[in-house]
Formats: structure tokens, C-alpha cells, sequence
């Protein structure tokens, strides 16, 4: 007797709510270096039992291109918290663009920076309501466009039937209205994937309740195993990962001015820091500088490489 045919995956596609990510995972890491696909395809995706609209069992696989849309906005200058946010974003979206090609959309919106009246709390007696405040002028930073886009992007491919499942990376409560359609008017299964790091960031109870499948948290090892190459290549040119995006910005300049010239060329360099090195006990170079005593220990190596060098 023939077992029954294996049921097809779920055409599954992706969608990354851009800021609520980088706020709930990335900020203050040296992460941001991110493979989005890689992360959702290779650890996500294969974790969830997802079902179909008749309660069965099926795997997802990731639709046609593209596979996944990140919805972003390009930093404003003016309210960048580092001098190198603004070419620093604009090299992590080449990348994305230059290694996964048509499988990743990227669609942006805008940031809107304004001033505006605002009532302004009394440092005397905080809990006084704010039509009993004075007001003053403050600036206000929004991203613009980006939940709706990805609103009309996701109930646009649910309709089209393009998609068996979307996946929806946020916890902001404005896609509810956008989950609440797909699920009344279409067979689409929705996932819901928290954007935090941590076991204690709140999920949004309505975006919950209108997903089929939520995934509570990333884990930080997931997000480790999905970063991009240091260089990736096309176009004219190769793009770079920031060298502020490493775990330890200013201790990897400090030997990179020391070996740079030693290795001939930055790339030579850190072919070398990357690499396990016999007279470091085995250790990478790069993994040294997470302490002070490695970062000493290593300066120390090369100080006395240089010393030799010049007595020869």
C-alpha cells in the first residue's frame, strides 16, 4: 500500500519591521551586520511547526523572489547618534541588495523631523496632568510610511496568492488592523516573530492573538550565526563592514594602525587578526581584544615584532 504524497512546504515570505528589529535586537550590539534571510531561512523558519488552514503539519520554504521585504528608512544626519550612522546604514543596505540580489526587496520610507508644541512635565510634581503643564518646543523624529507599506505589502501578497504564510517581524501594534484582514479574508497563515533578545520584552497581545504561530524571542547566537561577510562583493566596488560595527571599535583601530602597515594593506590586515595565530596561543587575533588583558597581550606581540624587525 503507497504512503500518502508528502505534503508541500508553505510558500513563506518575510517581512522585517526595519526599526522595531534593530530596536529589539541589534542596538548596542556588534550584530548589525545582519543576514535577515539567513537568520529566517536557516534557524526561524526550521523551528516552527506551522499548519495549514486544515490543521496539518507542513515545513515552510521561503517564496520566489523576492523572499523577504525589509521596510527602513534612510537615517537623517541631523539626528544621527554617530558621526557614521548615516554611511554606515547606507553600506548595510548595499550589501543586502549586492549579496541576496532579487530575493530581498528593500522599501523605504522617511524620517520627518519637526518642531512642535508639546506640554512639558514638572519636575516638582511629575504626576500633574498635562493639561496643567506648561508647554515648550521640542523636536519630533518619526519614521514615516514604513508600518504601512509593510500593512499594504503583506495583505497585497495574501490576496494575490502569491503566498501560503507570511511572517512578520515587529511587536508594533499598528499592523494589527493589516493581520486582522489577512486572517478574515484569506486562507494565509500568519507568523508573528518578536524582534527581542530577551525573554522579558512584552509581546503585543492583539498581534498575538491574530497570528497563528508567534516566536517569543532571537536567540543571540541565532543573530551570530547570521552575519553577513566582511566584504561583499559587486558593482564596482567591494562594500565593507563598518569598522564601528566590531565588538570593540576603538581597540581593533588601535591595532589596525600597528598592522596595517606591517600587512601592507587593511584587508591583509584583517585576514590576519581573523586568523588562529601559533604565537597567541592559537587565538584570533580579533577574539583578544574583548579583554583588556588580550588587547595588552596582543599589542605586546607586535611591539616586540616590530622591535625585532628593526634590530635586524
Amino acid at each position: 500500500m503507497q504512503g500518502s504524497a508528502a505534503l508541500e512546504p508553505l510558500r513563506t515570505r518575510i517581512y522585517i519591521d526595519g526599526y522595531n528589529f534593530y530596536h529589539g535586537c541589534l542596538r548596542h550590539t556588534s550584530l548589525k551586520w545582519l543576514d535577515p534571510l539567513a537568520l529566517f531561512e536557516r534557524h526561524i523558519l526550521p523551528s516552527i511547526n506551522a499548519t495549514d488552514c486544515s490543521g496539518r503539519t507542513r515545513h515552510s520554504r521561503v517564496a520566489c523572489a523576492p523572499a523577504l521585504k525589509f521596510f527602513t528608512a534612510k537615517i537623517v544626519a541631523s539626528v544621527a547618534q554617530d558621526a557614521d550612522s548615516v554611511s554606515s546604514q547606507a553600506r548595510y543596505h548595499s550589501a543586502l541588495r549586492k549579496f541576496h540580489g532579487p530575493r530581498i526587496e528593500l522599501i523605504e520610507g522617511y524620517y520627518a523631523v519637526n518642531p512642535m508644541k508639546v506640554r512639558l512635565i514638572c519636575p516638582s510634581a511629575p504626576k500633574r496632568p498635562p493639561k496643567e503643564c506648561a508647554t515648550g518646543l521640542a523636536w519630533k523624529v518619526e519614521e514615516k510610511q514604513s508600518d504601512v507599506n509593510l500593512a499594504l505589502h503583506a495583505y497585497h501578497d495574501a490576496i494575490s496568492g502569491d503566498v501560503d504564510q507570511v511572517v512578520i517581524a515587529t511587536n508594533d501594534t499598528d499592523l494589527a488592523p493589516a493581520l486582522a484582514m489577512i486572517r478574515n479574508t484569506t486562507k494565509v497563515r500568519i507568523g508573528l516573530v518578536i524582534p527581542s533578545t530577551s525573554a522579558h520584552r512584552q509581546p503585543n497581545t492583539e498581534l498575538v492573538n491574530l497570528a497563528h504561530w508567534t516566536r517569543m524571542r532571537i536567540a543571540t547566537e541565532e543573530l551570530e550565526a547570521s552575519q553577513l561577510p566582511r566584504i561583499v562583493s559587486g558593482g564596482r566596488q567591494a562594500t565593507l563592514k563598518p569598522e564601528s560595527w566590531y565588538p570593540y571599535p576603538q581597540q581593533l583601530k588601535q591595532v589596525l594602525d600597528l598592522t596595517i602597515p606591517i600587512k601592507g594593506s587593511r584587508g591583509a590586515a584583517f585576514r590576519w587578526l581573523e586568523t588562529p595565530n601559533d604565537y597567541l596561543a592559537n587565538q584570533t587575533p580579533m577574539n583578544m581584544l574583548a579583554t583588556p588583558q588580550g588587547l595588552a597581550q596582543l599589542l605586546s606581540y607586535i611591539e616586540r615584532w616590530l622591535e625585532q624587525k628593526r634590530t635586524e
